[in-house]
């Protein structure tokens, strides 16, 4: 289960398990992905407003260098972040410079809500009042539009979105040439998000799951439904959650600066469908976002359900 793929509409194979880097410390980062590529790990996620991808780059070069494998082995993901989204090749020439790399393999519009870029702050540029500084005016579709003509030159090799809800996608996908090769979305068993999985099947684009424990403060790992399966699998609360996500036919994302941890979350093991389903059952008392950001609000985006 550590070797699956999935194939993406592109034809190319994505690996199921991914290091996740957003809020990995500095000083840290640089040794997990080096760790991790030791380890086996082929997907590394990274983002422009991760701040860490100058570090994570040299990881990725030690990784290689310790794995004795070449950069066509990796699947690199990165992320056009809100100030960009006027100079999206601008964006993604610094991720590449920081990250030492020639091309990514997957480019994610981050988040469909575009920022001042000549506000107050590179990345969070703020109004006076203390809401986020947004250009209402600018559409994601045509944010994404522009993204596709990066498809024309080496610097990306596929494109797609990143916490898109059901309604952004179906504004999107009338209106674009190429359907996404993938959608980030927060995902778990509080979180199912079931509506989105299913147009996203629908329509050829990969779900990618970050945040699979649920968050800081997540009473996941404790659930007595996740136990009970750890316990009938002899596995970790963990390795169930991680699980989840592959049985259902997603990437998912392990976040984890701690060698014996990434080591850990190698260890995928196999869910029935009844497994699956008993994990769906958590979230029939209500479902629980953990990553809403403060734009969502001023925006009326992520929806809470």
């Amino acid at each position: 289960m550590t070797d699956t793929v999935f194939k993406l509409n592109t034809g190319a194979s994505i690996p199921a398990l991914g290091l996740g880097t957003w809020q990995s410390p500095e000083g840290e980062v640089r040794k997990a992905v080096a760790h991790a590529i030791k380890a086996g790990y082929r997907h590394i996620d990274c983002a422009y407003v991760y701040g860490n991808e100058a570090e994570v780059g040299t990881g990725i070069k030690e990784g290689l260098q310790a794995a004795g494998i070449s950069r066509s082995e990796l699947f690199i993901t990165t992320k056009l972040w809100c100030t960009y989204h006027t100079r999206i090749e601008e964006n993604l020439d610094k991720s590449l410079a920081l990250l030492g790399l020639d091309y990514v393999d997957l480019y994610l519009l981050h988040w469909p809500v575009a920022m001042n870029p000549n506000g107050n702050h590179e990345k969070f540029p703020k109004l006076p009042d203390g809401t986020r500084d947004l250009i209402p005016g600018r559409k994601h579709v045509d944010t994404y539009k522009d993204m596709e003509k990066l498809l024309k030159g080496t610097k990306v090799r596929a494109i797609g979105v990143c916490n898109y809800s059901k309604k952004y996608l179906e504004e999107l996908l009338p209106n674009v040439s190429v359907v996404p090769a993938a959608n980030q979305i927060e995902n778990h068993p509080l979180l199912p998000q079931q509506e989105i999985v299913d147009l996203c099947k629908e329509r050829g684009i990969l779900i990618t799951a970050y945040s699979p424990l649920g968050s800081t403060g997540s009473p996941l790992m404790q659930d007595d439904h996740v136990v009970k399966l750890a316990k009938d699998k002899g596995t970790s609360p963990g390795s169930i959650l991680l699980s989840y996500h592959i049985a259902r036919g997603s990437a998912v994302l392990a976040k984890s600066v701690t060698p014996s941890r990434i080591d850990e979350n190698k260890k995928i093991v196999q869910l029935s469908s009844d497994d699956v389903a008993t994990l769906d059952e958590i979230s029939k008392n209500g479902v629980k976002r953990f990553v809403y950001p403060e734009f969502g609000v001023n925006f009326g985006f992520p929806d809470k359900q």
